[in-house]
This record gives C-alpha cells, structure tokens and sequence, in this order.
C-alpha cells in the first residue's frame, strides 16, 4: 500500500489531504480538552498533597480525548457523525448548530484546513518518500502546540517530549538529518533557550519565557539538526518581536502581558522542515562557511 501511494504522487497527495483532515478534526479536540485535562489533573495533584478531605474536593466530570462525547456549547446538543465530517460538516450547516442554530467558530474548519494545506505542501516539497511521511508527524503536533499556545501558553509535556524523542529515534535511522546533528541539535536547542531565560530572569528578576519553549525549540533541533537552530531562533524572535510590538502599539497591548513564543517556534521550525537545504546554504554562505 505504502509502496503504491509513493510510486502515485497524485495518488498520494489526495490521500494525505483527506487523511490530514480529520486528523485536524482530532486535532481541534486535542486543543480544546488538553489544557483542561492537564489543569483537572494539576488540581487533583494539589489536592492530594494539601490532603483536602475527598468530600471537600471538586467533583467534576472527568475530561478526555475521548469523552465526554462532543456536544453543542449553547444547548448541549450531541454532535452526530455526519455533522462532524471536517469542513464539509461546517459549510452545510452554514456554520451553525444543527439544533440551536448558535454559529459555530469557524476556527475549526480552518485548524482542519490548515493541518490539510500544511500536509499536501510538506509532502509536495520534500517529495513523495518515506521521510516526507513521517515529517507529517511534525507537521501536526506543531499545528496542536501552536493553537494551545496561543490559547493557554501552554506548551504541554505530552507532545513535546515525546515529539523530541521521536525525532531522535527516526534520526537514528537518518530520516531528516544524521543522528549526531539530531542529538546535539535537541541539547542546543534546550540550552541555548534556557540560557536565554536565566539570564533575563537574572537581569530582570522576571521570567521571560516558559519551560515548554525549552522543550520544543529541543524537538525542533531533534527533528531537524543543531544546523537549522540559528534560523529558527532568529525567525521566530523577530516575528515574535514584530508581533509584540503591533499588538502594543495598536491593541495598546501592555508590557506586562505575556506573548506566548511557541507559535512563532512552530512556524520557524516549519519554514525549516520546507526549506532546510535553502536555510542552511544561505546560513553558512553567511558565514563564510
């Protein structure tokens, strides 16, 4: 089957988009019900070490990926399966509840959309091979740790870590890069951020940055070798800049309000899973290397 969608570009190409997106449907559960798993879990935590009497703990329905079943927010309605066939399902319901008729955020069709289009071009420039495949995996966790960013500014463990280690054991094998520039690409990645933290927080007493931007700059360099780390750094902070001072010029947007970094990661890290060889030549021709 692999073998025939390979030797079919076309082929292959309709099939990662329809595969993408419903895993874009899947994703958009993943953002919305991770964050609430993460803190239900979190306040059990605390919970348990304050020793609270269980009569006195908060009772609430238990969240996963998996239930409770997915319903209507305004009226509770259950969402039936030919309502939630990703983007069609919006479009013929004119983006509105089946039941109530209260208007669906078109986030979800676009997060769906999206996951699709980012797939196709990542297959499309990488060419149809084993590796382009599995960089699909990339693609997607990237897509999840952007919008639960921005939503939360939470970059959760869940993903990251496991995508840091999936880039090394795939580089094992040479998919993207060679093992020693995955593996000194997830220490540099780590380092080289968390460096960056100590030294504002000693500088300023303030914390400039989370945890979680350690860990995925560390599954970027994992992913894509220690070479790629300098544009990544370079592209996400001055995007990360631009946008920062937009939203405090034109959203009066304060200082003290936090920008999550992670997206601006995620989208550097995914211009250098397209354009790597680009990157680097333009990199190192920079240098005089």
């Amino acid at each position: 089957m692999l073998s025939e969608l390979l030797a079919n570009p076309w082929l292959l190409y309709v099939s990662v988009a329809l595969i993408s997106l419903c895993i874009g449907s899947f994703l958009n559960v993943v953002i919305l019900r991770l964050p609430k798993m993460m803190h239900q879990d979190w306040r059990c935590q605390c919970e348990e070490f304050l020793e609270v009497p269980e009569q006195q703990r908060k009772q609430e329905e238990q969240v996963t990926l998996s239930k409770p079943a997915s319903t209507c927010p305004s009226c509770g309605h259950k969402i039936r399966a030919w309502e939630n066939i990703p983007v069609i399902s919006y479009l013929i319901l004119g983006g509105k509840c089946a039941s109530c008729k209260t208007r669906i955020s078109p986030r979800y069709p676009i997060i769906e959309a999206a996951t699709a289009i980012f797939s196709v071009i990542t297959v499309c420039l990488l060419g149809p091979t084993e590796s382009a495949l599995w960089a699909l995996l990339l693609v997607w966790a990237l897509v999840a740790l952007t919008m639960i960013d921005f939503d939360t500014q939470l970059l959760p463990d869940s993903i990251t870590l496991p995508l840091m280690w999936l880039g090394l054991i795939l580089n094992y094998f040479g998919m993207l890069t060679d093992f020693t520039s995955a593996f000194w690409g997830a220490v540099a990645g780590y380092l080289s951020l968390w460096s960056v933290y100590w030294l504002f927080k000693i500088v300023t007493g303030k914390e400039g940055m989370g945890h979680g931007d350690f860990k995925l700059l560390a599954a970027l360099g994992a992913w894509l070798g220690w070479q790629m780390l300098p544009a990544i750094i370079i592209l996400s902070s001055v995007v990360g800049a631009v946008v920062g001072i937009t939203l405090m010029a034109v959203k009066k947007h304060g200082r003290e309000v936090p920008i999550p970094f992670g997206p601006y990661l995620a989208a550097a890290g995914l211009l250098a899973l397209w354009f790597g060889p680009e990157i680097q030549a333009l990199w190192f021709s920079y240098l005089g290397m």
